[in-house]
């Protein structure tokens, strides 16, 4: 197995990132171009490019997330197709992105699990992992009815459910995606991390910084832009450099 740094670390030059964006072969040319326009410049860091496949009884979809760590934000792209006429002969991409500061996420959590734990020993390898990453504070409910123990009873018991805060949710595991990927992913989200409780500079950003043992010495960061694009209707707020 590679080593797991190597799988998320972006390069300076973002190659990296540009690698993993083809290896999905979703459109690559397509969001690789989003990627860099909504980077605006930052150079990236760190990265977690994911592509799924859903089906359903008469059409597939396909969609891929590409989170991208670069310099003090995290930005989030999501592409989707869809059909675009009734008769499937047409295909329309849907494309979502943000742009977030790493100073204002609030939480990233990571799930873990394991297959068999009672044969658990250390470097046993993680099944299947989510992260989940939030800033706004929303709160995601999942709902369903309530059940009674009695398998007669038919009295209304209302509904019961879970609420997170969370943004960004990716599921990645080792059956459906590798185990490199998994394993990359956990190193994505410690760079995170790491970048997220990272001292604040002079101007309150927070800096991600890529992997001290990558070889060869980094170039400083530049310094990081304290004002950002308005998130709803993308006007810029007069960001500086």
């Amino acid at each position: 197995m590679e080593d797991n740094d190597a799988m998320t670390y972006s390069a300076p030059d973002g190659s990296r990132l540009i690698q993993d964006i083809e290896k999905a072969g979703f459109y690559p040319q397509l969001v690789t171009d989003v990627v860099r326009d909504s980077l605006d410049g930052r150079r990236p860091v760190s990265h977690l490019v994911q592509l799924e496949t859903h089906f359903t009884n008469t059409e597939l979809h396909r969609h891929i997330t590409a989170l991208v760590l670069a310099e003090d934000v995290l930005h989030i792209t999501h592409v989707d197709d869809q059909q675009y006429d009734e008769a499937g002969a047409e295909t329309v991409a849907r494309v979502s992105t943000e742009t977030v500061p790493i100073s204002q996420i609030r939480s990233v959590t990571l799930s873990y699990a394991y297959h068999q734990p009672e044969k658990y020993t250390p470097g046993t390898p993680i099944m299947e992992l989510n992260l989940a990453v939030s800033w706004t504070g929303t709160q995601q409910l999942e709902l369903y009815p309530a059940m009674c123990e009695d398998p007669d009873c038919q009295a209304d018991h209302g509904y019961t459910g879970t609420a997170a805060s969370e943004d960004v949710v990716m599921r990645i595991s080792s059956e459906a995606d590798g185990q490199d990927a998994v394993e990359g992913a956990r190193e994505f989200a410690r760079t995170l991390r790491r970048a997220n409780v990272a001292p604040l500079t002079d101007s309150g950003a927070q800096l991600a910084q890529a992997p001290q043992h990558q070889g060869s010495a980094r170039p400083e960061a530049p310094a990081p832009r304290t004002r950002f694009g308005h998130r709803h209707n993308g006007r810029d707020t007069g960001r500086t450099s």
